[in-house]
């Protein structure tokens, strides 16, 4: 199991000289700085020499910050990796990284020349792709003999310092065939870049929504093996990572696809550890991609596994319909791909109507039934009551699968002779028939 207890957390005193950089801190850290102002209480209240009677309870309240602060030694909280100045962020950023990767940090530092070569100057013909974090231009490492794709964050995007570390000790400390490979990065003064593998098909939003005129749609076969390998990048953050953690950005465009279709996670900067013993869920600022937060994420901030069950929902919807989560240029009834499917979903014998018209009716019809009902589960409003990830891969692993359409061919064929054998029967029973029959054996 991939495990994280080798990182620790920065001290109080980092964290209360980084307090103008991330104004709102989650519950456990304040936890932590709770705990540090307890213990520097005690030792001011011990020198003004206090009465005995006082004496018992101070050292109770002492030996009970003491314990919360051990208790959130070895919890690798990534929302408290912060800098205090510019000039700390690019002479520390290096040792930052070492610090929380205690040496398991296999990814390449690279210097920002050496990605001015390999992207030849990030010129617009290597450009890949482009959001608010930034660029991505496709690039060759000469000494790895790799083709790469580079992330240039925009220092006035929405990725910072933070999440820039946060990406880079996520990919190194987990490794999953659904998970993007970091090859590297660059934090050579301002400059923040990130190198992965070339993932050659670019996103899903590139096929399924962004699609241009001349590329043919995705089949049936091959969107519900994405869906599936997307669903296994999520059990492995769920079920195999030690902590847990929450994804919190499950979306078309950080699924990418390699030349098979075969998908995989990226996109870090975002990620949190999931709760752990008797926590329920972790509480932090609601951040994200409008349309594909959970409910109860967006509106408490209190975040779990099921949160990012609800986001694999939409996207599943998205691959079935061909629809974006939110789609302004539709009608007002329709903006809201989720509001427009809940009644859809309640009747049966609209199910159609929800099947992207691109497919041209070319799907198992019990399939599209399945796949549906697996959205419906997973965009339940509860919380409690969505699936599991782990429930959600078995099922798709079966609607991946040519099973599926040999078996559902097959029973075609079946109702087929069934009929005709039917409608012999019902030949021979008519009137004159067995006169005509015995007439043809003559």
């Amino acid at each position: 199991m991939a495990c994280f207890t080798c990182c620790g957390t920065l001290s109080e005193n980092d964290n209360e000289n980084n307090e103008q950089e991330a104004p709102q801190e989650d519950e456990q850290n304040e936890t932590v700085g709770t705990a540090g102002k307890s213990a520097r209480r005690m030792s001011n209240a011990s020198k003004a020499g206090y009465k005995a009677p006082y004496r018992s309870s101070y050292r109770a309240s002492l030996r009970a910050s003491i314990k919360e602060i051990v208790h959130n030694k070895y919890k690798l909280s990534f929302a408290n990796i912060s800098f205090k100045t510019d000039s700390s962020k690019h002479k520390y950023i290096h040792e930052e990284i070492n610090k929380y990767g205690k040496g398991n940090i296999n990814a390449k530092i690279f210097t920002y020349h050496e990605l001015c070569d390999a992207t030849k100057n990030f010129t617009s013909e290597n450009l890949l792709g482009e959001g608010g974090f930034g660029r991505v231009h496709k690039g060759y490492i000469d000494c790895l003999n790799q083709v790469v794709a580079v992330k240039q964050l925009d220092r006035n995007g929405f990725q910072g310092n933070r999440e820039f570390l946060v990406e880079v000790l996520m990919l190194s400390l987990l490794h999953s065939p659904h998970l993007v490979n970091l090859v590297g990065y660059c934090a050579e003064g301002p400059q923040r870049l990130l190198v992965y593998e070339y993932m050659a098909k670019g996103s899903l939003e590139d096929h399924l929504l962004d699609r241009e005129p001349d590329k043919k749609p995705l089949d049936w076969q091959t969107r519900m093996k994405i869906a599936e390998g997307a669903a296994r990048g999520l059990e492995y953050l769920h079920e195999t990572a030690n902590p847990p953690v929450i994804y919190r950005d499950f979306k078309a465009s950080n699924i990418l696809l390699d030349e098979n279709f075969n998908p995989k996670l990226s996109d870090f900067g975002l990620a949190k550890l999931g709760p752990t013993g008797e926590e329920t869920h972790v509480s932090t600022r609601v951040m994200g991609t409008y349309g594909y937060c959970a409910p109860e994420y967006a509106s408490t901030g209190q975040l779990t596994t099921k949160s990012d069950v609800y986001s694999f929902g939409v996207v599943f919807l998205e691959i079935i319909t061909g629809r974006r989560v939110i789609d302004n240029n539709r009608p007002s009834e329709e903006h809201n791909l989720v509001v427009w499917a809940q009644p859809l979903f309640r009747d049966k014998s609209k199910f159609h109507l929800m099947a992207d018209p691109s497919l041209e009716g070319d799907y198992p019809l019990k399939s599209l039934y399945q796949a549906l009902g697996i959205a419906a589960m997973c965009l339940q409003e509860e919380a409690s009551t969505r699936p599991y990830i782990s429930d959600v891969v078995i099922a798709l692993e079966y609607l991946s699968s040519d099973k599926t359409v040999k078996l559902e061919d097959n029973e075609e064929e079946a109702e087929i002779q069934v009929d005709n054998e039917a409608i012999d029967e019902e030949e021979s029973d008519q009137p004159g028939n067995a006169a005509v029959k015995e007439g043809k054996e003559s």
